[in-house]
């Protein structure tokens, strides 16, 4: 739950000072919509009883009769919880494309409508019993695909609809406070230990690996975006280590249970590196994607979810599946068809 604030921290103090309270109330008030939502209809459609592969059912509406059930090694409720916070935070991440020129009445609709017509049904195609992702052998650990590329997707589509900022690029807009940025960095990183860590769904060797790996992916990509902003920039940027970081995360998110330390380590890095880019490439085709929502989750999202087919190990978790690395090339290619659908529903 503290990630979501978290965000809120980081988008706030990236955008001038008179949108400080609004950018913040994006994130904030993301808490209270989508926890409704989950936990009236949301939740029963994202990991109810499938129809088609496609969407849950609704005997779960209201989360009745949960409170005495066990989901695998928790309980039932633990789970529901647990899971709630992604829902939470995925539109939240969205805001950060059409900071400081949103109605809040046009945000309150888009993050609800969103959320259950998007979030919802792609979390269940990747991890809901019966999804046709997860029953195509899909490997999304923690969210690269359900959070990260279908928030930056949409946060792309949502930057090019409502258009640009006034004056920009010609007006610079800066970020009026980057103490607090990297604050609500730091604290992103030790709340995603809890993300990916947690997604392991009991304590053990697994949640260790995700650990370790979350920590490596973070460390990769600080490095990574650090190297080539030094050296395009001539200078390495407080705001560089705060997005290199946050893209590693990205990046490591559905790898995290399913890689090597090391693998986390070259996945943060490539995602430092190509994110950087990708932020780079918005000034160059004119798209106003305000705290690079697209920049770092879209493509550090697709940047962690294509490697973890190269780079995944059945040996270091059962349900997992071996990558490209070890002798399955296939895996690629059902990484590539999940992106691919979870992109294209997303934008659309």
């Amino acid at each position: 739950l503290l990630m979501t604030p978290a965000l809120a921290l980081f988008y706030g103090a990236m955008v001038r000072r008179k949108n400080v309270l609004s950018t913040i109330m994006h994130s904030m008030v993301a808490l209270p919509i989508m926890s409704i939502l989950w936990i009236a209809v949301g939740y029963s459609l994202a990991f109810g009883k499938s129809h088609g592969g496609f969407i849950g059912g609704l005997e779960l509406v209201g989360l009745t009769g949960l409170a005495t059930e066990a989901k695998g090694s928790v309980p039932h409720l633990a789970f529901v919880a647990f899971q709630m916070m992604f829902a939470v935070i995925t539109p939240a991440l969205i805001s950060g494309a059409f900071a400081e020129r949103m109605k809040f009445t046009a945000y309150v609709i888009f993050t609800a409508a969103w959320g259950l017509l998007v979030y919802v049904p792609v979390c269940h195609w990747v991890w809901g019993e019966g999804g046709w992702l997860l029953g195509m052998g899909a490997l999304d650990f923690a969210g690269g695909t359900v959070v990260h590329l279908t928030a930056g997707i949409s946060a792309l589509v949502c930057s090019l609809v409502i258009g640009k900022r006034f004056n920009y690029p010609k007006e610079k807009h800066l970020p009026h406070n980057l103490t607090m940025t990297l604050t609500g960095a730091g604290i992103l990183w030790f709340g995603w230990f809890g993300f990916n860590a947690g997604s392991a769904l009991s304590s053990g060797g697994l949640a260790a690996l995700a650990l370790v790996t979350t920590h490596a992916g973070a460390a990769g990509g600080t490095v990574g975006w650090l190297l080539v902003e030094w050296y395009h920039r001539k200078k390495p940027t407080a705001l560089g280590v705060a997005s290199g970081l946050v893209a590693g995360l990205v990046a490591i998110t559905p790898a995290a249970g399913f890689v090597a330390p090391w693998a986390a380590i070259l996945i943060g890095f490539i995602a430092g590196v190509v994110c950087y880019g990708a932020v780079l490439l918005k000034n160059r085709l004119g798209y106003d994607d305000t705290l690079d929502a697209f920049g770092v989750h879209g493509v550090g999202g697709l940047a962690g979810a294509l490697p973890t087919g190269v780079f995944a190990q059945k040996a270091l978790n059962e349900a997992g599946n071996d990558g490209a690395l070890f002798g399955n090339p296939g895996q690629l290619g059902v990484q590539f068809v999940a992106c691919a659908a979870a992109a294209a529903y997303a934008g659309v």
